[in-house]
């Protein structure tokens, strides 16, 4: 990897936040769990999608970055081995700009983790406030969009399990289905590429 600097900050992958060989065993499941084909995804109710991430701004932080990352691997393991707290699934990209997709079951057990003393979330969240909330060298961010059942689309071609397919129901998709179809609406229009 070549060395840091601000011509090639936006592409470095900060791939650290996980150890070696968790970083291999996800690789490895990733690869080889690929399905041919096309398919979609299903779950039962309502559905909270929660973006959240963090922005290097200055090259100087990336020590503290990547504590910002180990302190979310932490927060996430958590959460997978605790089901009943509520979150579904999570998938992580990582670079100049973080983003953790996760998918929680209501906004009320993602609100109650948040603000859990008994939880990883909460001590990190005042960590991250007393080292670098008022520097600007970090940025963080979220988003949460509160889904109604039914109220979303999805397809995934020639991919593993991913995103809402591995929070909920993975399944194949008919073969003329179209985004429209899918999402519940009324469409005569077919697809303008045939499906695979």
């Amino acid at each position: 990897m070549a060395p840091f600097s601000r011509s090639n900050l936006d592409t470095v992958k900060f791939i650290p936040y996980l150890d070696g060989d968790k970083f291999k065993q996800k690789e490895t499941e990733m690869t080889n769990a690929v399905f041919p084909g096309r398919f979609t995804a299903s779950i039962e109710g309502d559905v909270v999608v929660f973006l959240i991430g963090s922005r290097l701004n200055r090259l100087r932080s990336l020590p503290r970055m990547l504590r910002v990352g180990r302190q979310m691997t932490r927060m996430q393991s958590e959460l997978m081995a605790q089901p009943d707290r509520g979150c579904l699934h999570t998938e992580n990209f990582f670079g100049r700009v973080t983003l953790s997709v996760q998918y929680w079951r209501d906004f009320e057990s993602l609100e109650r983790y948040a603000r859990a003393a008994d939880a990883e979330h909460l001590g990190a969240w005042r960590e991250f406030n007393r080292l670098v909330r008022d520097s600007g060298d970090i940025g963080i961010w979220h988003e949460t969009y509160l889904v109604p059942a039914g109220s979303y689309e999805t397809v995934y071609g020639n991919m593993p399990a991913f995103g809402l397919a591995r929070a909920g129901t993975h399944m194949a998709a008919e073969r003329h289905s179209t985004a429209a179809s899918r999402a519940g609406r009324e469409s005569q229009e077919p697809a303008p590429v045939e499906a695979y």
